[in-house]
């Protein structure tokens, strides 16, 4: 790989020639405007313009054109398209990174769609950015699960608790042996349950089931808030003895999560609402491919990557990439946590480790833990048993029959995944 440019890859519809409209984009994003100007020499343009390395056609898939597209429709065509831009043009900063591979370009008139699909980074931007403090290794140590998947949830009803109600619920979901708990993206820092009255009624719980049984699930406090904030956030959450923090990482930014990650003493958990506006239409935006590396670059210990059979618009295939994605060797970086959500059970424990082969992962069940029809203990007790058989390679079949709580959760639920 190069070590002064990036390659960024793009999936585009226009009704020019491609060749023509990846040059366009490359101009725009780089030395050129809709004219040749008298400084834009070719000496310049061969030092800082952004190259088309490769063009290829693609099949059309019958989406509609962005409006204010330009060109005759029936002559619309697809194509993957390469450009390299020099890494001189921008420096190792995402931000300036971004302004070049996903700025202007969304909105030219030639392309009647644009997304940015992958970015192929140089060994420059792991020198300036550290990416996860803790990653699955310091995870695993503070929640202090060393081996098998990391189960947990997230309060249930997302917001309304009183402090209070908050500490009764924490202290089931703790006795019932859950490794993690979550606020809910939904849950700041309003005035009904503020951070500081949540903290200092979580906590105590907390510490007390540590000294009783030697283990403290891992709390994620959902600090999102400005980024002036965000220091206070976490500081009041580490003062107390909390082992991690939530911040929803589209709603502080890339730079608002890489400044929390240079302060952190505990695991960033990543939330990525939102992401629908940046991945869901295969005309616009980004993949979560691209997003999840610079999350990465940035500093989260864990990311959301949703899971398989989820109550949202994404197929097991892109889920899975997903995951994948995640899990792959990012410049050396250390390894940030895939995190499991919307609509997961113990059914689905059995095709998910087939799928990724791994348990370093942290599935999420709200739901199939809370809406247990045996209580919160059985629900964890169905992911734990159910995870543990599919990882010692027995069947769907000998699991629910070994498993009262699992076969009570399929009752419910639905049939377990094969």
């Amino acid at each position: 790989m190069s070590t002064d440019a990036v390659i960024a890859t793009y999936v585009i519809e226009t009704s020019f020639a491609l060749q023509h409209a990846a040059e366009v984009l490359a101009g725009e994003q780089s030395t050129g405007t809709f004219v040749r100007v008298e400084r834009e020499s070719d000496d310049l343009r061969a030092r800082f313009a952004a190259q088309v390395l490769d063009v290829q056609e693609l099949p059309l898939t019958g989406a509609s054109a962005l409006p204010g597209s330009s060109g005759n429709p029936a002559e619309r065509r697809r194509g993957l398209i390469r450009l390299r831009f020099p890494l001189s043009n921008f420096g190792p900063s995402l931000p300036n990174l971004l302004a070049a591979v996903a700025g202007n370009l969304y909105e030219l008139k030639e392309l009647a769609a644009i997304k940015l699909v992958d970015l192929d980074l140089p060994a420059p931007f792991a020198e300036r950015y550290a990416g996860p403090r803790f990653g699955v290794a310091g995870t695993r140590e503070l929640m202090g699960r060393p081996t098998g998947a990391m189960l947990g949830t997230i309060v249930k009803p997302s917001i309304g608790l009183s402090p209070d109600d908050l500490a009764e619920l924490v202290g089931e979901l703790a006795t019932a042996g859950v490794d993690f708990i979550k606020d809910d993206e939904l849950q700041g820092n309003g005035p009904s349950a503020p951070l500081a009255a949540r903290v200092a009624a979580v906590m105590p719980v907390l510490k007390r089931h540590a000294d009783r049984t030697g283990v403290m699930p891992m709390y994620a406090f959902n600090i999102t808030d400005d980024i002036g904030r965000l220091e206070a956030n976490h500081d009041l959450v580490v003062a107390a003895g909390g082992t991690c923090v939530m911040a929803c990482v589209n709603l502080v930014g890339f730079a608002g999560l890489e400044f929390l990650s240079r302060h952190t003493e505990v695991p960033i958990h990543g939330h990525r609402t939102m992401i629908g506006s940046l991945i869901r239409s295969e005309q616009l935006g980004m993949s979560y491919r691209v997003w999840q590396k610079i999350a990465r670059l940035s500093g989260a210990d864990h990311l959301h990557t949703n899971g398989i059979s989820n109550k949202f618009y994404e197929t097991d295939e892109e889920v899975l990439a997903s995951i994948s994605a995640v899990r792959e060797p990012l410049l050396g970086i250390t390894p940030t946590v895939p995190v499991l959500s919307s609509g997961q059970w113990a059914g689905l424990a059995h095709a998910t480790y087939r799928a990724v082969g791994t348990t370093d992962l942290l599935m999420l069940a709200g739901g199939g833990i809370h809406g247990h029809p045996d209580g919160a203990q059985a629900g964890v007790r169905s992911l734990r048993e159910a995870w543990a058989s599919a990882e010692a390679g027995e069947s769907v079949e000998d699991a629910v029959a070994a498993s009262e709580p699992l076969r009570r959760a399929s009752e419910l639920f639905g049939p377990v995944r094969v």
